[in-house]
């Protein structure tokens, strides 16, 4: 393998890396709960996981916690 013969300048460096940056992630509101005053930021093409809905079809069955037991 050929070795560089001269360092890269840091300028010459980051105009190269100008493309390697993370994008944010594109979230939404779920459309079923989201009039429920719960906001969850919610990847596109995935279920929500508050309420299990996806498309407006209820796809998985979500488990609710009971805020106070009965005695």
């Amino acid at each position: 393998m050929p070795n560089p013969k001269r360092r890269h300048s840091n300028t010459r460096t980051r105009k190269r890396r100008t493309h390697d940056l993370m994008e944010v992630r594109a979230t939404t509101a779920c459309p079923t709960c989201a009039s429920r005053d719960q906001y969850v930021p919610l990847a596109r093409h995935r279920v929500c996981p508050v309420c299990g809905y996806y498309r407006g079809r209820a796809v998985i069955q979500v488990k609710t916690k009971d805020k106070k037991k009965a005695k």
